[in-house]
């Protein structure tokens, strides 16, 4: 047993030396069960003495010499740190922090909300004026979310607008920022959105088609005043749309990180949940990763996810509610470890280009409780990088006795839990 000089933490081996000994004992002298334990024993001798975490040489020998690795227990023990302080790219492993802002400033419940307003009188179906978008920053915002707009549209009488379709305020669609709305304004006009239109219908029976409820835009300049309020589209809850973002890495968490202040803010908040000397290891200029400069070390993210797991349980909530789960939920951990469906939460990281592959996440473990690692490759091609990280969560999970998660997929997709009025 040893403290870590940096952070006062624990490391603690895991194999209990008594055991090994008084197992040694009890068996023959020469049967190869004992060599195999006469070895053991040398390995933890040789552990001890280094003092150094029971599963170092398992990092070096799957990940990688000085590559970066770290896992906690989840009484603080270290089980591995290797290059732990050490921050390279962490690729989307940054919407770690960006998720735990979002969540920490805004709230599990909150609700972007995008309005749209008439400038001008609407009679017999025509609207006088320009149709204004009122946005709100909503990173859900996409297809299916302007047909349940259109459909409320068409309920309150409206088919033609005389004027254009003016954009106040931030407005993203369809993952990306549409300051004109030219991309979003082609969903209301239908000459976009006919695949989502059949999913809506799907889900809620509906039988106007898209050319039904479409709206005509002459395109006559008419003055843009305050106007009367037409409908408005409040997003589904923020919890479920981050774990829906995560499940695909969607990188339209760069620009959702604007609605509590952008990636410097990200990174404050980010940098006020680890420990202080941690905090220099975190540097966040886009909060979905995409950007060359972010970077991380290993133990900084594990203590990410250890404050957004703070974060979700405060709501009564787990790691799964916001974060994908291996072998079940869609998206990037769909094909990760998938002889054990479930076995892991967590957040995956990808940039080729700057040559960044990572694997964050956590085991609800029998022997140690949850145990959260981080594994940050650099340098290394992304195939032979995830290979590794897997090979190393997989012995992970022998040694620490690990089980699935309690967990179920959500059955409805997240769109459909938008609202209109």
């Amino acid at each position: 047993m040893r403290k870590n000089a940096t952070d006062g933490a624990t490391v603690w081996p895991l194999v209990d030396g008594r055991a090994v000994v008084r197992t040694m004992l009890a068996m023959p002298p020469e049967s190869p069960a004992t060599r195999t334990m006469g070895a053991l024993a040398l390995v933890l001798y040789a552990t001890l003495a280094a003092a150094e975490p029971a599963l170092q040489g398992l990092a070096r020998s799957t990940v990688g010499e000085g590559q970066g690795v770290y896992a906690v227990a989840g009484d603080g023990t270290i089980l591995v740190a290797q290059a732990a302080d050490h921050a390279v790219h962490p690729a989307s492993v940054t919407k770690i922090a960006t998720s735990l802002a979002l969540l920490a400033r805004l709230g599990p419940t909150h609700r972007f909300e995008t309005r749209l307003r008439g400038a001008g009188p609407l009679r017999a179906g025509r609207l006088a004026g320009d149709l204004v978008v009122e946005g709100g920053g909503d990173p859900f915002l996409v297809d299916e979310s302007a047909l349940l707009l259109l459909r409320r549209l068409h309920t309150r009488g409206l088919r033609v607008v005389e004027g254009r379709l003016v954009v106040r305020g931030p407005l993203l669609f369809d993952w990306q920022p549409d300051p004109g709305g030219r991309r979003f304004g082609a969903v209301l006009a239908g000459k976009a959105g006919g695949e989502a239109r059949a999913l809506v219908t799907d889900l809620d029976g509906t039988s106007e088609g898209l050319r039904e409820t479409a709206l005509v835009f002459l395109g006559r300049r008419s003055k843009s005043g305050p106007g009367r309020a037409l409908a408005a589209l409040h997003s589904p809850p923020l919890l479920h749309v981050v774990k829906a973002l995560n499940c695909y890495s969607n990188n339209v968490f760069h620009f959702a990180a604007d609605a509590v202040g952008g990636a410097a803010a990200v990174q404050e908040n980010a940098r006020a949940h680890v420990p202080e000397a941690m905090r220099d290891e975190i540097v966040i200029d886009n909060g979905a990763g995409a950007g060359e400069t972010n970077r991380m070390s290993p133990r900084a993210a594990v203590a990410l996810l250890g404050a957004l797991m703070d974060e979700l349980a405060r709501h009564g909530n787990d790691l799964t509610a916001a974060l994908p789960v291996s072998g079940i939920d869609h998206g990037t951990l769909e094909d990760r470890v998938t002889e054990r469906p479930g076995i892991v939460v967590g957040k995956t990281g990808t940039f080729g280009s700057v040559g960044a592959s990572a694997l964050a996440g956590a085991l609800r473990t029998r022997r140690f409780g949850v145990v959260r690692f981080a594994v940050l490759h650099h340098g290394v091609p992304v195939p032979d990088a995830r290979a590794r990280q897997d090979a190393f969560v997989r012995a992970l999970i022998a040694v620490t006795d690990a089980e699935p998660w309690p967990y179920s997929a959500a059955t409805r997709p997240v769109y459909s839990e938008a609202t209109a009025d």
